[in-house]
């Protein structure tokens, strides 16, 4: 019997694609197929296959099943929901899920096994090898003369007699076993309360959201252990998924975990190997990888038994996948938890609006850390009030900053500088002409880069050395750095204490995950006395001679009109200041502010969380924005800015007409032209109860933009540029 087998390509199409059932293929959903699209073959995955009888078009044959794992059904479930709640083509989070698969696997091992051989010329050195072959696992020559305790060129000669044969041998893709009856860590009295009722939530299996909310250094990494032991425990093929937000961080939980289980998790992020991606990739597919800690996109491995989801840091802004496929992992962390049926905790120090509203009405259980562990206490927080103590003409630290930092130093304990902006200069002026330089084709500015001698775009990529002259009116030395990026405050605070140890903590200084390990470590073991850092080590983290955290620039975030901006600043100070005190020392946090009055200082000062957050959630249901509305913001850019307000105009006009939903714009973008192209915004609210995907589906589908007009939909933004 003819089948049709709707195959879905990892492209930005609309849709699956219908391909012939050769006869005597057999295929089943989620099986990796190759397909002709046009002249070439690609990869797919079938979706779904149905009955070609009397069909009257004619498809192309699939040309073959990969030897490849296939796609458990809920992984294909999850894909297809994520592309429909994001309003893009399910090819896109098919990409994501198939990233590990296209990875190139690992070069064969080359292992010495005995072929039988017997030796014309027996030697004591030579009998050592071949008891060693006999008794151990499969070794590489190398490991083989170790392990006989032999000269390699023993192992030689035994190779070139025939005594011994090269074999090729593929690693077998699996990780280690867990030990989840392992003792874990000593918990207080709260943290055992709370791991238990978290571990009975994962016994009763089946779909539940908790948030776990604790105070910094309160022992949340410790309790949520306890649950993934819980569900490793009730099911003997479950899996543990740890999302976290940072690669630094994830060195840091590694490591935990590995405590804790005796065996080391597996690790998936971008600074992750191709062939180790791949390993990981079929590990998680047939069941051999227990427990996966990594950032967002290991949301999207093809897991064949999920239990437990935990998002650790889950109100951090990086979770957030901006560019091509749009999401935020943690609302999908919840979907996907749903879909596969299992648990899903979010933790936090400074939750959500979105996730403590739907823990205050009871969609999510909400338990609480509100101490932390040990004798550590939570860091007093003083305001330093910038008018009246502003700092020196061309520096940025402030006077009772740098005397708190004397006495810091004096005792020999360690200071966290925090400024959550990377570089030398955030801006490079020419004091001749007034020139801002910007990346070409863009309206972003270039920022210095000291160490490197370049100017940077952040936002596209580009860079060049910093010109002797200004580009734009061609005069010599003038070129003048405007305000303080973290390298600029490492210069200052050398200058200020030239005995101290420094060192620079951002994505420019630990720019893969060993860089990232080797300053966390030389930070715990006391091998630095003044970190100054982004936010990059600004959460998570626990360095136990830490005491004092100085924020340089406290109002930094609450610039521009991005309607999250208080709360992501409370948040992100609230994480910083955290940092200090973690061990038996006090700790204490100074807040360089200029506006030492508003609202978000004046809580942080005053460590009044819940008061922020219910000023905050006034306003925001005032004006019906999120937690108690939705938003969603479409970006429409081209190179050619008459045709793009013709077409924007147009796709205003056709704009549904839908109860509780408002359209805003067109307007100018922020960041109006990048790379070339001129870009224009929309933003559209929603009451809770509109089907906001839906909405934005109808309405994309009503407008066909030309060639150079890209549409690009972003459901819940936390950009407004």
């Amino acid at each position: 019997m003819l089948r049709i087998a709707s195959v879905l390509l990892p492209l930005p199409l609309p849709e699956a694609f219908d391909y012939a059932e050769p006869e005597g293929l057999q295929l089943a959903p989620g099986d990796q197929v190759a397909v002709p699209l046009g002249p070439r073959l690609v990869r797919g995955v079938v979706m779904s296959l149905r009955d070609g009888a009397g069909g009257n078009r004619p498809l192309k044959p699939v040309a073959g099943l990969l030897d490849e794992p296939a796609l458990p059904p809920r992984t294909l479930e999850f894909v297809t929901w994520a592309a429909r709640y994001s309003v893009d083509a399910p090819g896109q989070p098919l990409a994501i899920a198939l990233r590990g698969a296209r990875a190139p696997r690992a070069r064969p091992e080359r292992i010495a096994v005995a072929t039988g051989t017997v030796t014309a010329r027996p030697t004591p050195a030579r009998e050592k090898v071949l008891q060693a072959v006999r008794g151990a696992a499969p070794l590489s020559p190398a490991a083989l003369a170790r392990q006989a305790g032999v000269t390699a060129s023993v192992v030689k000669a035994l190779l070139d007699e025939g005594v011994l044969a090269i074999r090729l041998t593929q690693r077998e893709a699996a990780f280690a076993e867990p030990d989840f009856a392992r003792p874990g860590s000593s918990l207080n009295a709260s943290q055992a309360a709370t791991a238990q009722a978290l571990q009975a939530q994962v016994a009763e299996g089946g779909f539940s959201v908790t948030l776990l909310d604790g105070v910094t250094g309160s022992g949340k990494t410790e309790v949520y252990l306890e649950a993934a032991a819980a569900a490793l425990a009730s099911d003997p093929a479950g899996q543990v998924l740890i999302l976290l937000p940072e690669i630094a961080l994830t060195q840091a939980v590694i490591g935990r975990v590995a405590d804790r289980f005796g065996a080391a998790p597996a690790e998936w992020h971008s600074d992750v190997a191709p062939p180790e991606r791949r390993r990981v990739w079929e590990a998680t597919a047939a069941g051999r990888c227990r427990i996966v800690v990594g950032a967002r996109s290991a949301l999207f491995l093809p897991f064949r038994n999920l239990r437990l989801i935990v998002v650790d840091e889950e109100h951090d802004g990086s979770f957030k996948q901006e560019e091509g496929f749009i999401y935020h992992a943690r609302d999908l962390a919840v979907a996907r938890g749903k879909i596969e049926a299992a648990a899903v905790v979010l933790a936090s120090a400074t939750p959500s609006l979105e996730t403590l509203r739907n823990a205050e009405t009871g969609r999510y259980r909400w338990l609480r850390l509100s101490a932390r562990h040990g004798a550590a206490r939570l860091p007093a927080i003083t305001l330093v009030d910038l008018r009246e103590t502003p700092p020196e003409t061309g520096r940025w630290l402030s006077a009772p900053l740098v005397a708190a930092m004397g006495e810091t130093f004096a005792r020999g304990e360690q200071t966290l500088l925090f400024l959550n902006r990377r570089g030398y200069a955030p801006l490079v002026l020419c004091k001749a002409c007034g020139e801002r330089l910007c990346a070409p084709d863009s309206d972003s500015w270039l920022v210095e880069h000291r160490y490197s001698g370049r100017l940077v775009c952040h936002l596209t990529g580009f860079s060049m050395p910093k010109p002797a002259a200004c580009p734009h009116c061609g005069a010599k030395d003038s070129l003048v750095s405007i305000g303080p990026g973290v390298e600029r405050v490492e210069e200052e605070a050398r200058a200020l204490f030239p005995q101290a140890r420094l060192g620079v903590f951002s994505s420019d200084t630990a720019f893969d995950a060993r860089e990232a390990r080797r300053l966390i470590g030389a930070m715990q073991e006391g091998e630095i006395d003044i970190l100054v850092a982004t936010q990059a080590a600004a959460k998570g983290h626990n360095f136990p001679n830490l005491t004092l955290v100085g924020v340089v620039d406290a109002d930094l975030g609450l610039r521009g009109g991005d309607l999250r901006a208080g709360e992501r600043t409370f948040q992100l100070l609230a994480q910083a200041s955290g940092r200090a005190g973690r061990a038996e020392r006090p700790g204490r946090a100074l807040l360089q502010t200029w506006a030492p009055d508003h609202p978000v200082m004046q809580a942080l000062a005053a460590q009044d969380r819940d008061g922020f957050v219910a000023a905050e959630m006034a306003e925001r249901e005032a004006a019906g924005l999120p937690p108690f509305g939705r938003l969603a913001a479409v970006v429409v850019s081209g190179p050619d800015p008459v045709a793009l307000e013709a077409f924007v105009q147009a796709m205003a006009r056709a704009a549904p007409n839908a109860s509780g939903a408002e359209v805003y714009g067109p307007a100018d973008a922020p960041l109006g032209l990048i790379r070339g192209r001129r870009r224009k915004r929309f933003l559209v609210r929603a009451d809770r109860g509109v089907d906001l995907s839906a909405y934005m589906a109808a309405w994309r589908a009503r407008v066909r933009p030309p060639g150079a007009i890209r549409i690009a939909v972003d459901i819940d933004p936390y950009s407004f540029l």
